[in-house]
């Protein structure tokens, strides 16, 4: 004759079927996060978007500065309260220059009381001074480049941007771990690479983000164009527009040297994101006959799948 396990007809379970399990939540685009029931904290990793590169123009250009790179903000223990919702923004990047103009500042990205601010924008041949932000955007010639981690938290969140060079040449844009390069001092020096950003494996395998935008000039002065950074920087470009920053690694966008007749755009920034990842804890998977009492004690602690 069969016995009774908590009110079911059948054998009861082994602790086999109890599993740790880590929940990652990933959001490439604005949403809201939930806290589940007995989780008190999480880890985070937040990243701006990057922002635009800037442009020269069809005569006597000497291009565009690299983007910079959203800012890079993480960490691997952050209180929240159990249920309770998050709103998550992610923020956008920043407009490639159009020609003879900088590239447009990238947006912050948002969770509860961290912000990882947009990157700073590219400048444009002899126009505006590159922006500040996350991390700073590359100067034109003989400008500065922007500063990073702007506004200041700590740990840093970003790096300044390169300032262009005296012989036509930019800078490239700021990343994560290391500040865009500056422009060679004359032709035929090299524009500068952007910045490289930092890796995290909080999505469950190594990804690096945050990278800056290359410099770019005006072809016939014969300056290499600018790499973009690791972590989605794009590369300057001297003789069509530049490269985008690769979207949701938050990556700087490459400056444009922008000949004519036909000129073209610095590379546009790429959107942030937000990852939140909830610490292991035991799951219990339902295979076979269960015992009552079991499935009441997991159930009432939230671990039934």
């Amino acid at each position: 004759m069969a016995s009774l396990n908590g009110g079911i007809v059948g054998k009861v379970n082994n602790p086999g079927d109890v599993t740790l399990d880590a929940v990652v939540n990933t959001f490439n685009s604005s949403g809201t996060y939930s806290s589940p029931p007995g989780v008190t904290s999480v880890q985070y990793l937040v990243v701006g978007g990057g922002a635009g590169g800037g442009a020269g123009s069809g005569a006597a250009s000497n291009g565009g500065g690299g983007g910079g790179a959203g800012g890079f903000r993480t960490a691997t223990s952050f209180s929240v309260s159990a249920g309770t919702d998050f709103s998550i923004t992610i923020g956008g990047g920043g407009a490639g220059g159009s020609p003879h103009a900088p590239g447009s500042q990238g947006s912050n990205s948002v969770f509860s009381s961290i912000t990882s601010a947009g990157g700073g924008f590219g400048s444009a041949s002899r126009g505006a001074t590159a922006a500040a932000g996350g991390s700073g955007g590359g100067g034109g010639e003989s400008q500065s480049g922007g500063a990073g981690n702007t506004p200041p938290v700590s740990p840093s969140q970003g790096t300044a941007g390169g300032a262009g060079g005296g012989g036509y040449t930019s800078g490239g844009g700021g990343g994560a771990t290391q500040a865009g390069s500056a422009g060679g001092g004359s032709a035929p020096a090299g524009n500068g690479p952007g910045g490289n950003g930092t890796a995290s494996s909080i999505s469950g395998s190594s990804v690096t983000y945050a990278g800056g935008g290359g410099g770019a000039s005006y072809p016939s002065y014969g300056a290499a164009a600018g790499s973009g950074g690791s972590g989605g920087g794009g590369a300057g470009v001297n003789d069509v527009s530049g490269v985008s920053g690769t979207t949701n690694l938050g990556g700087g966008g490459g400056g444009s040297g922008c000949p004519g007749p036909s000129p073209h755009t610095g590379g546009a920034g790429g959107a942030g994101v937000v990852i939140i990842k909830e610490p292991e804890r035991e799951v219990f998977v339902a295979s076979g006959v269960w015992d009552m009492n079991a499935l009441y004690d997991n159930v009432k602690a939230d671990n039934w799948v």
